[in-house]
């Protein structure tokens, strides 16, 4: 098998306290992969660290966050290692983010032709009249009506659906292998959401570009995506296949976010995950979701389940996983 274009091993990342408070572990021990032109969903619960992962995986954390330990190759280069202007050569031109706001993305003084051309302009060097066509061909490529006119538009005059596909064509212009979509979707309506899917699976097919879509929606996944990640209180708690996991999940958390989803034509009460997340500077005892799990048991409560990985290469981090015969937190 091709050697994937993303490898995260134990990646943590934590927000340091003030005056002796306790760290707030924000991604705890995160692993994962991705191969090129593969779609990875990353879904949990508000707070349980999607975004803060993606952040440290480009080096990206705010004031306060500082990543502790573990290792992000991408595409056979440690990231940990690069200074910082080698990271800002690698984002934008290999690695891309779209961001779930594009009014936080976008500068209202700038126009679309140099926002959307800026990563080409420094990353590719292109200039003038190439420059010029392709960010033509990139809001082509997005479905921008009349490019060479709205080009010279500023953000203001666009509306929300075009601003979310104008971030897309930026993040497309330094011709990434990966981009990362932390909930785009979110200030879309309904339809424009369906529109904005499709185009994306569409650019995806055109480039080949691998894409880590970060969401809240259960559909979205099952539509776009080839692998899950489901995270819970900084850490990855299952991981599979789309099939897998929808199918057959091995997680009490999964288990309960799939039964979260509304059934067209249902008369039954929507079903709620009991209790709240976890604090993360004060993590309890053992696995961290067992205070809100209905199949805890003690052990639960006292020793933190290690990754069960079996044979299809399904993952589950939970004791309630493990058969008889498990070896080396591996089934074969």
């Amino acid at each position: 098998m091709d050697k994937p274009l993303l490898q995260v091993h134990d990646l943590r990342a934590h927000f340091i306290g003030f005056r002796g408070q306790r760290a707030v572990k924000a991604v705890d021990g995160v692993s994962l992969s991705l191969s090129a032109g593969e779609t990875l969903g990353l879904v949990g619960e508000s707070g349980c660290g999607k975004t803060t992962t993606c952040h440290a995986m480009f080096r990206l954390l705010p004031p306060g966050g500082e990543i502790v330990g573990g290792a992000v190759e991408f595409d056979g280069e440690d990231l940990m290692q690069k200074s910082a202007a080698e990271m800002r050569q690698i984002r934008g031109r290999d690695m891309a983010m779209i961001l779930q706001d594009p009014m936080a993305s976008l500068n209202p003084l700038f126009s679309i032709l140099d926002q959307v051309g800026e990563p080409a302009y420094y990353h590719r060097g292109l200039r003038q009249q190439t420059l010029r066509e392709r960010v033509v061909s990139l809001l082509n490529m997005v479905r921008i009506p009349s490019p060479e006119t709205r080009m010279h538009d500023f953000p203001h005059q666009m509306s929300g659906g075009m601003r979310q596909r104008i971030v897309g064509a930026t993040a497309l212009s330094g011709g990434p292998k990966l981009i990362v979509a932390d909930e785009p979707t979110t200030n879309l309506d309904v339809t424009i959401q369906l529109q904005y899917l499709n185009l994306l699976k569409d650019l995806q097919r055109q480039t080949g570009v691998a894409l880590i879509f970060v969401t809240h929606d259960l559909g979205i996944v099952a539509k776009m995506c080839d692998r899950v990640a489901v995270m819970y209180a900084g850490t990855i708690v299952e991981q599979g296949t789309v099939r897998e996991i929808y199918n057959r999940p091995r997680h009490p958390y999964t288990e309960g976010l799939l039964k979260s989803v509304p059934k067209v034509g249902s008369k039954e009460a929507l079903y709620a995950i009991p209790g709240q997340p976890p604090n993360l500077a004060h993590l309890p005892e053992g696995c961290a979701f067992a205070p809100r799990c209905a199949s805890a048991e003690t052990r639960c409560r006292i020793e933190a389940p290690k990754d069960i990985t079996f044979a299809d290469g399904h993952m589950s981090k939970c004791w309630l996983s493990e058969p008889e015969g498990v070896r080396d937190g591996s089934i074969t």
